[in-house]
């Protein structure tokens, strides 16, 4: 792989960065948000597609004669939290921000388009610079695919990349195989019979079988799965009854279920189905169960990310690259664009979570936090682990031909 080392003049994509963290938006109606990466890699030469899985896009790029096509991948979508950040860029839309870092992920891509359309002839083959809304729960990922993202753009392989607070500062973690679990809902409706709180035994308590519900189901992971098997079975919500004084009949629980296996996801919705019946029917009340799987589990190919582990060697040094990590039970919609081409996601240490910033809020700087904030100094990592992704990607592949 080539030494040559990237001049990156950050200025540009850290003005880049805060105007896109300024305008946060949710989901799919990251209008304004694309507005701006358009804008920037039109300015810089890079051909544009627009409205692909209804607000996505993606920037192509041509360097020197080559078959091969590689795939470098942003999310842009926002999260609804109101921001407690008081700097300047903080978000101008009530009830939404960056807490996730995607404006970073977008600055990170845009620096590797700017750089790379300027030094077109330090890579080979096609370049497709993939934009994305609705990472946060809304799969952007699948809705881009199903509307024919790599019929028309091909790739080769696919690489992604989101920061990670508390590991240290631009340094590089990545596995092969699960990298981040499968994120997957549920929900038990639970029916009894109601009565009035002074007589109990004339009905049949939903939510005294609803609680019951949610302590047995914490026995699925500790006594219902091999010890080997990684998964995480969390209640978050229990809603029942509007008075104090009448016993209710009827009570509705919910959760979230995290796993790196297809079998073991199944394994767990059979259980949470038999559990809540069993416990439901020793209270005499009934309940059923419907499962929702949202996101697959984020599962990177082997040979790339070996691949992407030199690549990260040579922009941060053997010391900065934590290989192989550990993997996560947090999950992300990259996934599915990983269940369609090979490819390899990485986190990017974004530094302690107590980190000093003018201008950030009391509180943790992590992820889904009112108080967190991207950190500018990730910036330029992420652009040379995407420059020289591409920029070496066609002699990756000839080896592996060869091989």
């Amino acid at each position: 792989m080539s030494h040559v080392h990237e001049v990156i003049d950050e200025g540009p994509v850290r003005e880049l960065r805060r105007r896109l963290h300024a305008c946060a938006e949710l989901g799919y109606e990251v209008h304004e948000t694309a507005q701006v990466v358009s804008e920037a890699l039109e300015s810089w030469g890079v051909e544009v597609t627009r409205g692909i899985g209804r607000t996505g896009l993606v920037g192509t790029l041509t360097g020197r004669p080559g078959t091969t096509s590689i795939g470098l991948r942003a999310d842009m979508d926002a999260l609804p939290i109101q921001e407690a950040n008081t700097f300047a860029h903080r978000s101008h839309n009530d009830g939404v921000m960056h807490a996730c870092g995607h404006d970073g992920h977008m600055a990170m891509l845009l620096g590797a388009a700017r750089y790379l359309a300027a030094h077109r002839d330090e890579f080979s083959g096609t370049v497709h610079f993939i934009f994305q809304p609705a990472e946060e729960g809304g799969a952007g990922a699948r809705a881009m695919i199903e509307n024919g993202l790599f019929e028309r753009f091909p790739v080769d392989a696919v690489f992604g990349v989101h920061n990670w607070p508390g590991l240290p500062q631009g340094s590089i973690a990545l596995r092969p195989g699960g990298l981040m679990a499968s994120s997957n809902l549920f929900k038990v409706q639970v029916q009894g019979t109601a009565c009035h709180a002074a007589m109990p035994h004339n009905g049949a308590d939903a939510l005294l079988a609803a609680s019951q519900i949610a302590l047995s189901l914490q026995t699925i992971v500790s006594r219902r799965l091999r010890p080997i098997d990684s998964a995480v079975v969390s209640v978050t919500q229990i809603h029942s009854g509007n008075s104090d004084g009448i016993v209710p009949g009827a009570a509705w629980l919910s959760g979230a279920v995290r796993t790196f296996d297809g079998a073991v996801t199944d394994a767990i919705e059979k259980r949470i189905d038999e559990v809540a019946r069993a416990a439901a029917a020793s209270f005499g009340c009934t309940a059923e169960s419907s499962f929702f799987r949202s996101y697959p589990p984020t599962v990177n190919d082997a040979f790339e990310a070996d691949y992407a582990a030199q690549v990260a060697t040579q922009v941060v040094g053997a010391q900065n690259v934590i290989f192989p990590c550990e993997p996560t039970m947090a999950s992300e919609d990259f996934s599915f664009m990983l269940q369609a081409k090979a490819g390899c996601y990485a986190f990017i240490g974004n530094g302690a979570a107590d980190q000093v910033i003018d201008g950030r809020a009391p509180g943790p700087c992590e992820l889904h936090n009112a108080s967190y904030e991207f950190n500018d100094e990730l910036i330029p990592v992420g652009v040379r682990y995407f420059v020289r992704l591409a920029r070496s990607f066609g002699e990756r592949a000839r080896n592996h031909r060869g091989a």
